[in-house]
């Protein structure tokens, strides 16, 4: 039951969100520039985005504070390519309602925020010179809205069915330590 309640929650906000963007022409952006700490980042991934923006590929994001986002994850790969994350799921199909929060890494904060869902970070590359944030990530929580089987994208070999709900089988590193040298 708690299972559904956060997939229910997470669709009203994002519908909320939706409904204080009504003129908006798409408040959803593949490629999202972010300004963390006065310095624009993008979220890592492949150069892929309008302009050569770097991105997770298939996804869309709105910035709702100074710290969060919520995205749309899609079953589409780097630069539009088909099925990229599920073999069995339709080209382009909704995967998962996703929340991030920026925040920096620390022993005591991936054990909340897997606590909380939050069991993949992603890192931040500045718009201006490519270098990593120096301390902050974004922590993404991934809630499926389908069935299907995650045996794609970066990392073939993670693959797991998944369900609708939180996956707390998304790529897991929330207890790998970031650190921006390492990279």
């Amino acid at each position: 039951m708690k299972k559904y309640a956060i997939i229910v929650g997470t669709i009203m906000a994002v519908v909320a969100l939706l409904a204080g963007t009504a003129g908006a022409k798409h408040p959803f952006v593949h490629g999202i520039v972010l300004n963390v700490d006065y310095v624009d980042y993008y979220m890592a991934g492949p150069a892929d985005g309008p302009g050569g923006a770097k991105d997770v590929p298939g996804h869309e994001w709105h910035q709702v504070g100074p710290n969060e986002v919520v995205g749309w994850h899609y079953n589409t790969g780097p630069s539009g390519a088909a099925k990229w994350w599920s073999s069995d799921a339709e080209d382009g199909a909704l995967l998962f309602v996703v929340s991030g929060v920026i925040d920096t890494w620390s022993l005591d904060k991936a054990a909340w925020y897997f606590s909380k869902g939050y069991v993949h970070y992603h890192e931040l590359v500045s718009v201006k010179d490519g270098t990593l944030h120096p301390t902050k990530v974004v922590w993404l929580r991934h809630v499926a809205v389908t069935s299907f089987n995650f045996d794609g994208g970066p990392m073939p070999q993670m693959a797991h069915q998944v369900t609708p709900g939180v996956d707390y089988n998304f790529m897991p590193n929330w207890t790998m330590p970031y650190a921006r040298e390492a990279h």
